[in-house]
């Protein structure tokens, strides 16, 4: 039923659970709304009156844009943006914002976890227990398993999630090394345990490489198969930021031959996981596989829609958004 009030619409399917936490967390002076089909005639029906989208797992194409007149802002449930049609947006006058460092916490611990999990071979050892393997599990954790503590960590990009990804992993006294075309400033450097490395060189020096970068057309394919070769032997590569910023065909190649000791990856180039992506051919005891979930933890569900919902306030408002979470287009 139609209150007369702006209408916000959640666009990403949310369980139960999640929906009322959302519910709790939204203003009492807007129309709330969520997706409950994913139908293109559907969609149109339930944003003909939106002022105000919210979500981005689920692409916002030109079409779903043009569809909502009434469109004052876009605003990504998480800090990626590459499913949003910002041409479209931008030829509307549509402001985009995100989340900004809302889920670096959860994406931090989640990628150190990737990292332990590729290290220990969690996967393999747990796969041998369930088939009934348990003495040969343990041979191979004596032969294959290794520590976090000691190694050189190389992080791509320090935005929020590299950042909080340093915090922690320094507390398991690994080097830190880092790349970004901003670099920060030195005091932050050293409460970070971090040295500055231009990316060609940072590559050859690092046990395990974590990728912390926006998909935009420079990052695309930004590891490589050439920069995937300087990658010293046995290295591991770590990404939970978007699967284009990796070529995967050439990834999968290296962990297949050995060249590199195994990988972590929660996001890929096509999602979902498409049956034949070359990753899924994979051998390697080393390699560990997720669905996109390194931002997402239950516990942090209110905390982004609280931070969605303090921007929706301030457009309603009049108000700027903070410089951090407006998207430039």
């Amino acid at each position: 039923m139609k209150t007369g009030k702006p209408v916000v619409v959640m666009l990403d399917w949310q369980g139960p659970e999640n929906r009322a936490i959302i519910e709790a967390e939204s203003l009492p002076e807007v129309e709330l709304r969520m997706v409950t089909s994913r139908d293109p005639a559907d969609l149109r029906a339930l944003v003909a009156d939106a002022a105000f989208f919210v979500g981005g797992v689920e692409p916002i194409p030109a079409s779903l844009i043009e569809s909502a007149p009434g469109l004052r802002l876009i605003h990504k449930w998480g800090v990626g943006v590459d499913k949003i049609d910002l041409v479209a947006a931008r030829a509307r006058g549509v402001p985009v914002a995100v989340t900004a460092g809302a889920n670096a916490v959860p994406a931090a611990e989640f990628t150190v976890l990737l990292m332990l999990a590729v290290l220990r071979r969690l996967v393999a050892r747990g796969t041998k227990l369930r088939t009934g393997e348990w003495q040969q599990a343990r041979a191979d954790a004596r032969a294959d398993a290794r520590r976090l503590g000691g190694k050189i960590v190389g992080l791509v990009g320090m935005g929020a999630i590299g950042r909080e990804v340093a915090k922690r992993v320094r507390a398991f006294e690994a080097g830190i090394r880092y790349f970004d075309p901003r670099r920060l400033p030195v005091m932050e450097e050293q409460a970070l345990g971090s040295c500055f490395v231009e990316l060609e060189a940072l590559l050859p020096e690092v046990d395990i490489l974590s990728l912390h970068v926006p998909l935009v057309e420079p990052t695309r394919h930004l590891l490589s198969r050439e920069r995937i070769a300087r990658l010293k032997p046995g290295a591991i590569v770590i990404n939970t930021a978007r699967g284009a910023v990796v070529d995967e065909e050439a990834l999968a190649e290296a962990l297949e031959n050995g060249r590199l000791g195994g990988a972590g990856i929660d996001v890929f180039s096509t999602e979902p996981l498409p049956a034949t992506h070359p990753l899924l051919g994979v051998t390697s005891p080393g390699l560990v596989l997720t669905p996109h979930v390194a931002g997402s933890a239950f516990d942090n569900v209110a905390a982004i829609a609280r931070h969605a919902f303090a921007n929706i306030r301030r457009v309603l408002r009049g108000e700027p958004l903070p410089s951090e979470d407006l998207v430039s287009q």
